[in-house]
This record gives C-alpha cells, sequence and structure tokens, in this order.
C-alpha cells in the first residue's frame, strides 16, 4: 500500500466527520490533532498495521507524556485521542478498509469529574455585579442572567443572534454539539435584562452580544466598535467578563468561568427537585452518563432523606 495511502483515509475521514456526520469545524480540527499525534507516534503507514498491541503502546506513551513541570495528560484528555482513534477504525471498516475492529479498544477508566459550581447567594452577587446603565453593562448583565437561566455552553452563547431570541415568548431553540437542536427557557429576569440591552441597541449587527469600545472621559455610553470589524463577542471574551465580575462579586474568580454558570444552572434544578432526564434534555447531553456527574446533589438529598427516616420507630 503506498505511504500516503493512509494519509488519504484520514483526509476522507476528516471529510465524513464533516459533511456526513455534520461535526462542527472545531471537532474536525481536533480529531484531526487526535489522529496526527496517533499516526506520528506509532509511526504507521497503513490501516492493516493497527494491531491492539501498537495500540496499547500509544496508550501507554499518552500516559507517560510530559506536559511541563510533573505535569501529564489527564486521563479524560487520553481517551479523547483513543475515541478519535476508535472513530478512524469504524470509518474504516465501514468503507471496507481492513484494520483493527474498533471495539477492540477499550476506553481507560476516568477519574470522576469535579464539578465547581456557584451557591444561590454567589450566583444573586454574581448576576447583580455589572452596574450602571449604559449598552456595555447592560449587554454584561444581560449575558449572565442568559448563561444561568439557560445553561448554555458559551459557545453556544456567543453563536446567539438577535433574531434567535424572542424576550416575549421567554424561549428559544439552539443548536448544540453534534447539531442537535433543543429548547431552552428564559427566567423573569434574564427576559427583562435581554429586553432592556435589546432596546438600546442602535446599531444593525446580527450578532446578540457584541463588542463595544471604552467610554471616553465623561462620556455615559460605550460606543459599538467599528462596524467592518467582527463585532461578535468571543467565547474567550466572555470568560473574561465572567472572571472580572466574580472577582468584584467577591468570589475567588479562578473558581468561576462560563461553565460554572452551567453546572450551577444544572445543580440548581437538581436541587430543587428536577429529575435527571428532564436535566438531560436542558443540558443538550446525548447520554445521560454525562448528566450523571450532577450526582452530588442528589447524593446529598439521599443523605438527607436517609437521616430524616432512617432508624425511626
Amino acid at each position: 500500500m503506498p505511504k500516503n495511502r493512509i494519509e488519504q483515509l484520514l483526509t476522507q475521514y476528516l471529510e465524513y466527520l464533516e459533511v456526513e456526520r455534520g461535526r462542527s469545524a472545531k471537532t474536525v480540527e481536533n480529531y484531526h490533532h487526535y489522529l496526527r499525534d496517533f499516526l506520528e507516534t506509532s509511526g504507521i503507514v497503513d490501516p492493516e498495521a493497527i494491531t491492539l498491541d501498537v495500540v496499547r503502546k500509544y496508550r501507554v506513551s499518552l500516559n507517560r507524556r510530559q506536559l511541563r513541570r510533573d505535569q501529564t495528560l489527564k486521563r479524560v484528555t487520553q481517551n479523547y485521542y483513543v475515541i478519535a482513534v476508535r472513530g478512524f477504525l469504524k470509518y474504516c471498516a465501514k468503507i471496507g478498509v481492513k484494520s483493527l475492529a474498533a471495539e477492540q479498544v477499550e476506553l481507560g477508566k476516568q477519574e470522576d469529574r469535579e464539578v465547581s459550581f456557584l451557591e444561590w447567594e454567589e450566583i444573586e452577587r454574581l448576576l447583580a455585579a455589572p452596574k450602571g446603565d449604559d449598552i456595555a453593562a447592560l449587554r454584561d448583565r444581560a449575558m449572565l442572567e442568559t448563561l444561568f437561566s439557560t445553561g448554555l455552553r458559551v459557545s453556544e452563547l456567543t453563536n446567539l443572534n438577535r433574531n434567535d431570541i424572542s424576550t416575549d415568548k421567554g424561549e428559544f431553540s439552539v443548536r448544540g454539539k453534534g447539531g442537535k437542536i433543543r429548547v431552552v427557557f428564559l427566567s423573569d429576569r434574564a427576559k427583562t435584562a435581554l429586553k432592556t440591552y435589546m432596546e438600546k441597541r442602535a446599531d444593525i449587527d446580527r450578532a446578540l452580544f457584541v463588542r463595544f469600545g471604552r467610554m471616553k472621559p465623561g462620556s455615559k455610553e460605550s460606543k459599538l466598535q467599528h462596524a467592518s470589524d467582527d463585532l461578535r463577542l468571543t467565547p474567550r471574551s466572555v470568560e473574561r467578563m465572567v472572571h472580572k465580575y466574580a472577582a468584584e462579586a467577591g468570589i475567588a474568580a479562578e473558581r468561576v468561568v462560563p461553565h460554572t454558570m452551567r453546572h450551577s444552572f444544572a445543580t440548581n434544578l437538581l436541587r430543587n427537585g428536577a429529575d435527571i432526564r428532564s436535566v438531560q434534555a436542558l443540558l443538550g447531553h446525548s447520554s445521560i452518563t454525562t448528566t450523571q456527574i450532577y450526582t452530588h446533589v442528589t447524593d446529598k438529598q439521599l443523605r438527607e432523606i436517609y437521616k430524616k427516616f432512617h432508624g425511626k420507630k
């Protein structure tokens, strides 16, 4: 088999992910990175040469890989690489290329994910942190309220357009991971914050959350940045804003990222009696296993029920 054959298969697989499976550009980019690492580390040039022993040695190399001083790849990250390899092997089987059966490659056991969330009093302080009534403050207040009200991922938030939102209806559809669409809901506070923000917008940019220039000394209003710019806020911009307001609210900033709001959203629902299947649907998780990272909440409730009812005469 020509040396470039596996390169051709890799290209075809990435195109398959993009076109037939509808994966996002970022997902395709990640899979390219993982698979390129596998091919370069293993030295494989022929799919038939991929064996269990080759995969085992690759996994050992991932487990021993040094990133920085005394820091190695987390188990969950190692599994991302292995999942990409399994996906490639499944594709080879699909198109009739002989290689290792994907089912023979098992994922490593992962350490439990630590879920960071805010208590209700901290959430209230964070949501109240943006002060003033200039357009930038209104945007930030609407952004934080929307994150907590909907449990959106930060990428989903920044991809929103103004015409996606109906503050009268109080619900809208969002396209999440894998192109899956789900319905999310706006609290009364989020609806008010969004309505106030959008009514004050004087521009015609389609993005819901956009950048504004710095206020000039003595000015009461932030101006929209130049219309030729890409004005849509980036996930990194949102992360910086969340850090800033967490610090202003007296919360350890390193604890709080946009995803903390998503964790807080799910935790709040479960604490108030929502069932885990409903939370799964609201978060857009394809598997209930992913949602079960929030069992720290239900475990606490079980302890309280046990103490209340066990050993009573």
